[in-house]
């Protein structure tokens, strides 16, 4: 099984390599770079874990599987001593005072952060344009945008400057940069991986969520990650995956997508041409194919939007540069508090700001926001039904290919609209998997909540289908 963690950790064993000479080799390519990927190097503390790795190697101790794999972290997470920015002006110069238990799990298992990596700021974009540190640009084509907001994540892996990173999915910050970058993304079960020590931008869809080049490297870093955690009360105890579980899909019969993602004008018609065409791969293998009747993609992305502008206001009301940030004096404290925020935040995160809180103010949060949830709850009630009927649903990531940078800045319209196939996925809180496989920007499998190894086995399914 394709796995580039298993390779490392052969090589280190065997001292096929040393892990200073693979740290400082990543660390090397990461200061070259010029996809604008990085925020900060880790360099010091990386090569001073390189080094113990070494020394147990060479003393003869036994090391575990992720223990000197280096991988990167989305700048979004706190990591103790280091810059966490969040791409914005308003945390510049912010230095995490703990650790997100996330990531916490991965330094325990031993793996070796590189780089917090460039994303939209606070995760408010779709392009990993919306960034101090400027545009992160495509992994295959410099032109054109990296897809967010993990964009920065997406394509470290893509390039091969770290294993696997850590990226933040809320409406399809994992999966859409992951599929405009030819590389595996994963939304898990919402609350299997706690979110603690993860900036809040929407909290009721919040995930964390690996990128890889692998389903294997995805699969050991998803449950490395996993578990109950006494700081984060969504999370819950989950069963490890193991690797023989997810090598055979006999158990999977029926597969469903939704006809209305494919019969509409907005989708590319070469997207469409390949989806389709790898539908009739998977019905050739004898699995039966359903199409489904769902909502339409403008009414997912009204009612993502409409909660998650809501959320993202309700939770940056805290940063006014009073307790952290950089804040700018004004006349007066109501004059520093509108300052420092103006000043301070991306013009699209004020969007959403301002969005959110007319959404909360009275008046509008009967006629718009009370319907949004309503809605959400007829939109996992209609994923309950369709899983009753089969057990994966294959979508199209994007309906379309990745726009030119710049061009997404002009349309903030249109980078909502990117997301019109990811959003749905977010408001069921089901585990979704970008796999680069079908499209030009991959294909997306769904299970039902808590099936996130079956998931992974369609995965490895499509691999050798498409």
């Amino acid at each position: 099984m394709d796995s580039q963690i298993r390779k490392i950790h052969h090589q280190l064993v065997n001292k096929e390599i040393t892990c200073t000479d693979l740290v400082q080799e990543r660390l090397d390519a990461l200061k070259q770079n010029t996809n604008n990927t990085v925020n900060s190097l880790l360099d010091t503390s990386a090569l001073d874990l390189a080094a113990k790795v070494d020394a147990k190697i060479a003393n003869g101790d036994s090391i575990g599987l992720l223990e000197g794999i280096p991988f990167g972290i989305k700048d979004v997470y706190m990591v103790q001593g280091t810059y966490t920015t969040a791409s914005s002006d308003l945390l510049k110069n912010y230095k995490s005072a703990y650790t997100a238990t996330a990531i916490r799990k991965l330094l325990d298992a031993g793996a070796i952060p590189l780089v917090k990596e460039n994303c939209d700021s606070f995760g408010h974009g779709s392009s990993s344009e919306n960034t101090i540190f400027g545009a992160v640009k495509n992994a295959v084509n410099s032109n054109l945008v990296a897809g967010g907001s993990s964009g920065g994540s997406a394509v470290n892996v893509a390039k091969d400057y770290t294993v696997f990173s850590v990226g933040g999915d809320t409406g399809g910050s994992v999966r859409q940069p992951a599929g405009y970058n030819n590389v595996y993304g994963l939304k898990p079960t919402y609350g299997r991986i706690s979110r603690f020590g993860l900036m809040a931008y929407a909290s009721s869809t919040d995930c964390v969520g690996p990128i890889a080049k692998s389903i294997e490297d995805i699969r050991i870093v998803l449950n490395v990650m996993s578990g109950k955690d006494g700081k984060d009360q969504t999370t819950y105890a989950s069963a490890e995956i193991p690797q023989n579980g997810i090598l055979t899909s006999e158990d999977i019969k029926t597969v469903g997508y939704f006809k209305n993602f494919i019969e509409t004008d907005a989708i590319d018609s070469q997207i469409k041409s390949d989806f389709l065409a790898a539908i009739e791969k998977i019905k050739a293998k004898g699995i039966q194919v359903k199409a489904l009747d769902f909502f339409e993609s403008e009414t997912l992305v009204s009612t993502y939007y409409t909660l998650a502008m809501a959320e993202t206001a309700s939770n940056l009301s805290r940063l006014d540069g009073t307790n952290y940030g950089n804040r700018i004096e004004g006349d007066n404290l109501k004059d520093t508090y509108a300052v420092t925020r103006s000043e301070n935040f991306s013009e699209e995160t004020k969007r959403r700001i301002v969005g959110g809180n007319q959404l909360l103010s009275q008046g509008f949060s009967d006629e718009i926001y009370l319907k949004g949830l309503k809605l959400r709850d007829q939109i996992s009630e209609n994923f309950e039904n369709d899983f009753k009927e089969v057990d994966i649903i294959i979508s199209p990531v994007t309906p379309n290919t990745p726009p030119k940078i710049g061009e997404s800045l002009k349309d903030p319209l249109a980078m909502y609209l990117s997301d019109a196939y990811t959003v749905g996925f977010s408001l069921g809180q089901l585990p979704t998997l970008t796999v680069p496989k079908g499209t030009a920007t991959g294909l997306q499998i769904t299970a039902a909540k808590n099936n996130d190894e079956l998931v992974l086995k369609f995965a490895n399914f499509l691999k050798d289908t498409i």
